[in-house]
């Protein structure tokens, strides 16, 4: 009796759909079952979701120009579930890709620290910045002109904004975590601890938790950014309950933020009233068209090539790239990216963008769209779970910060730093990222250092049109307050 051929992958990648999802996601044409993209989906869900903690963290923590918090934690932490759920969906239905987009962490610290805080400007403002830079960046996709922008700026400039924004965004949670800070009466800059010691409960319960986060992340366990939140904001909970420590405003040894207690309710109806914003145009007035073109260059730069290189690694992860490169649907990719730019600063939580821990799900089989749904409806339903985000403490979430940081820093090996033509401008980038406090600065020193070294080493040609104009604008960006008051 003959035996049963056993089928093979090729067999099943041309097997008829089995069903109207199978068909229009071409889920068993690309190697995959509908089971495996909803835990792929899941994953990649379980992966990013930190967000929801930390964009409250970083957005809800400081004050815009005119003295004014953006919102409470909650809503924050709701209308950060709700966009990044829909945009997810959308990319998925549209382009049938399996990434995912949520509020770009790195882009939320530009807008907290490098353009809210600017004089005068208010929240709303700065979410206009916003929209401004997703409506270009959607423009540019558009017209075929996003491909000139890529190619004016040096990949070793692109590398060091990721590298520098990282190097930010881990200071910013030193900082938030109580673990540096800035002493009073002046001395030095800033200053391990208190008085040099970390002698302080909430500074210890932020080592413990990012050693442990750590710990999860070298033994690769999935959602270890998560657990490790959730873990540390339990020991967090136990030791207020028997210490204590009351709140850093009534105690100097106290909680940064919120002080972690039991929750009185855990499910809540979700409070979305951070949509719609944003003001435009209200920025022009208050710091000038030029620091406002300047502010949405920032902005492009960062979230513009990162979008790039994300698809393209998640692209590879599932084998989905063609003999180019270039992963399917590219412009449908880059079309719904650049919506959620835009609809970021519409909803108030910053711009959102494609998250290269879209890859954990694909690493767990995830090879369509179908896994970018089922990861959006599980944003949506953590919309009604905003309430916890009250609970955890900064010094919980932090190593979150400092743990995304590292993994952005990683790419500093794709920088040549045998040759200072292009390295030292790449240092100057990074290093003036964190220590001005300005993603800004970083950018804009990066930038006219590598145009000036060109200039006068006879290499002049080297440098594209676009980069002499972008050096142009950040001389006056650098210089615009003694122009202003020029001008009066």
């Amino acid at each position: 009796m003959a035996s049963t051929p056993t089928p093979t992958a090729q067999d099943e990648r041309t097997a008829p759909p089995k069903n109207a999802i199978d068909r229009y996601f071409r889920i068993t044409e690309r190697g995959s079952t509908i089971g495996t993209e909803i835990r792929g989906g899941l994953v990649t869900f379980f992966t990013m979701s930190y967000i929801i903690v930390l964009n409250p963290i970083i957005l809800g923590g400081v004050q815009d120009g005119t003295g004014n918090n953006l919102a409470d934690f909650a809503t924050i932490a709701a209308t950060t579930a709700l966009v990044a759920g829909v945009l997810t969906i959308l990319m998925g239905v549209v382009a049938n890709f399996p990434l995912a987009l949520a509020t770009g962490l790195g882009l939320n610290a530009v807008v907290a620290f490098s353009i809210a805080a600017l004089p005068d400007m208010s929240w709303q403002d700065a979410m206009g910045i916003v929209v401004m830079e997703g409506l270009i960046i959607l423009g540019l996709v558009l017209t075929g002109f996003r491909q000139a922008v890529f190619n004016a700026v040096p990949i070793e400039i692109k590398t060091a904004i990721s590298v520098g924004i990282g190097l930010f965004i881990a200071f910013i949670g030193l900082v938030d975590a109580g673990f540096v800070r800035v002493p009073p009466g002046g001395g030095t800059p800033i200053e391990l601890g208190i008085n040099g010691s970390l002698s302080t409960w909430p500074v210890l319960v932020f080592v413990l938790g990012l050693l442990a986060m750590i710990v999860l992340i070298v033994k690769k366990v999935r959602g270890a950014i998560l657990i490790s939140i959730i873990g540390t904001t339990i020991l967090a909970i136990i030791v207020e309950a028997i210490a204590s420590v009351g709140s850093k405003q009534d105690n100097p040894s106290g909680w940064s933020l919120n002080v972690p207690s039991v929750p009185e309710s855990v499910v809540a109806t979700p409070d979305f009233s951070l949509l719609g914003h944003f003001s435009l145009f209200g920025s022009i007035p208050k710091i000038g068209i030029v620091a406002v073109v300047l502010l949405v260059f920032s902005l492009l730069l960062a979230d513009f090539f990162d979008t790039m290189g994300t698809m393209v690694a998640v692209g590879g992860e599932a084998g989905l790239l063609d003999d180019k490169g270039n992963p399917p649907n590219v412009q449908r990719i880059l079309v719904v990216d650049s919506i959620a730019a835009a609809a970021g600063g519409a909803a108030g939580v910053s711009s959102n963008t494609s998250y290269i821990e879209s890859a954990s799900g694909v690493g767990d089989g995830a090879r369509t769209g179908f896994a970018s749904v089922v990861t959006g409806i599980a944003f949506l339903l953590a919309t009604f779970l905003a309430p916890l985000v009250d609970v955890i403490p900064s010094e919980a979430a932090a190593p979150a910060l400092v743990v995304v940081g590292y993994l952005m820093v990683t790419q500093v090996l794709g920088i040549d730093w045998k040759n200072p033509e292009v390295a030292i401008p790449a240092f100057l980038a990074i290093v003036l990222m964190p220590f001005t406090y300005s993603i800004t600065a970083g950018i804009g020193a990066g930038v006219i250092t590598y145009v000036v070294i060109k200039a006068f080493t006879g290499k002049i040609r080297q440098v594209h049109v676009l980069m002499w104009v972008i050096t142009v604008l950040f001389l006056l960006y650098f210089v615009r307050g003694p122009i202003q008051t020029l001008i009066g």
